[in-house]
């Protein structure tokens, strides 16, 4: 049997993060369209995404028979240097008039949308991902005095990302570093949400 040592490329940077609201039904369900304008914002300084599991032991004859684990949702938790204050307030559902935005209205929904951001590593490969069926849970909004040394002010917002269904998962990611996906770039990525991994790969020619 034959040893292969790896050696792969460590985080170098976290890169900019996309946002695509979904086209929903009149009665606020997530569908597979979306609208044509994805927004980008190179704000971000972190990022973490933590599985949401829900693990289990069936046991038999006094005996663990078989276990498992199901990831039905993730949560992404960013920090932004900035960001759009009319696009924060449509991701959560206020009531949005030009520069004129109402908050908490009874019966506002928040809306379906495609989220992805990319990870930048050491040697130039990309870790490009899509969670194409997200919501807003959480926000912070907190001002501070400027003083005498800098110090940044940043924005943390927190997305959950559902699981489409259970053929297409939660999220579609593409690894640059592979022959298979090499050729794929990040515009090319993120022009629209990927729901698919044929979808993804299609790029590669594209």
């Amino acid at each position: 049997m034959a040893i292969t040592e790896k050696r792969p490329s460590v985080k170098l940077t976290v890169g900019a993060q996309y946002i695509c609201f979904n086209t929903m039904t009149e009665d606020g369900a997530w569908t597979e369209t979306f609208e044509t304008d994805v927004v980008k914002l190179p704000t971000v300084t972190q990022v973490q995404v933590t599985d949401n599991a829900d693990s289990y032991d069936d046991y038999a004859s006094g005996a663990a028979y078989d276990s498992d684990t199901d990831v039905p949702t993730k949560d992404i938790q960013e920090t932004n240097l900035a960001f759009p204050d009319l696009l924060l307030a449509k991701m959560r559902g206020d009531a949005v008039d030009g520069g004129v935005v109402v908050e908490g209205k009874v019966g506002a929904a928040r809306p379906f949308f495609a989220y992805g951001f990319v990870v930048q590593k050491k040697s130039g490969e990309l870790d490009l991902r899509w969670y194409p069926k997200c919501k807003l849970i959480e926000n912070t909004d907190s001002t501070a005095t400027s003083g005498e040394s800098h110090s940044s002010q940043t924005d943390d917002i927190t997305i959950r990302a559902y699981r489409m269904d259970d053929e297409k998962g939660i999220d579609v990611r593409v690894f640059t570093g592979d022959a298979s996906t090499n050729k794929i770039t990040e515009a090319a990525f993120f022009a629209a949400p990927i729901l698919t991994a044929a979808a993804a790969k299609a790029l590669q020619s594209a």
